[in-house]
């Protein structure tokens, strides 16, 4: 499994021969500049919330690859008005996918689309792919919901929102890292604006202080699990 940083919390997977997507905002991240989404590939897009800063570019990318969005009805239900192949799920739920597992888990945090339209409940997704096991938190407050994961999953990676203000910051998502049982933690949702920039090393003695391992990837940076 290679999961690659595209910025705020953009991500790509790829899992065998299969490329996921993960809340696709980069084309109006000045920060991702030199990543072209008309070079992305995606066989799926996963999408965690309808904020902007998380569907921006979902439009573009699955008229052009023809990719499958992943998320909640609500989210579902509008882009396939659009033309878009969609796989609704709910909070709760898994399903067995060509490239492993997806479960969608609970996020606290708020969802609607730009124009308005209401965006369902937020969530988070628990892949399992090739024998590894990560954890896509999203947009979401510390919760203890969090402590269910490790009940049924034994997690490789936990992908946690860190940038404060919005979510989670470095201190909940140490707690964070406690309840999924993962101190293999690779940050995101910081840096973009103001609102959410961090102290990089501060961030990184924080956790290595409580025994845990927190990357922080430039974009367009891939770690291999």
């Amino acid at each position: 499994m290679k999961i690659t940083f595209f910025g705020h919390a953009s991500l790509g997977i790829q899992v065998g021969d299969i490329h996921i997507l993960v809340d696709p905002f980069i084309s109006a991240n000045p920060k991702a500049s030199m990543i072209n989404i008309e070079t992305l590939k995606a066989d799926y897009i996963l999408l965690t919330h309808a904020h902007q800063d998380h569907i921006l570019d979902v439009e573009a990318i699955a008229k052009r690859t023809n990719a499958v969005v992943v998320s909640n009805f609500e989210i579902v239900s509008y882009f396939e008005k659009l033309g878009i192949e969609g796989h609704p799920m709910n909070l709760g739920g898994q399903w067995d996918f060509e490239f492993g597992n997806v479960k969608y888990v609970n996020a606290i945090h708020t969802s609607s689309f730009p124009d308005g339209t209401y965006g369902g409940q937020p969530g988070g997704f628990v892949i399992e792919g090739e024998h590894k096991n990560i954890y896509i938190a999203g947009d979401t407050a510390l919760t203890m919901d969090m402590q269910l994961i490790p009940l049924y999953i034994k997690l490789d990676l936990a992908i946690l929102p860190i940038g404060d203000n919005f979510t989670m910051g470095v201190d909940d998502a140490i707690l964070a890292s406690n309840f999924v049982k993962c101190d293999k933690v690779l940050g995101y949702h910081f840096d973009t604006f103001g609102y959410i920039e961090i102290d990089h090393e501060d961030a990184k003695r924080k956790f290595f202080d409580k025994g845990k391992d927190l990357m922080l990837l430039e974009i367009g940076e891939s770690i291999e699990l």
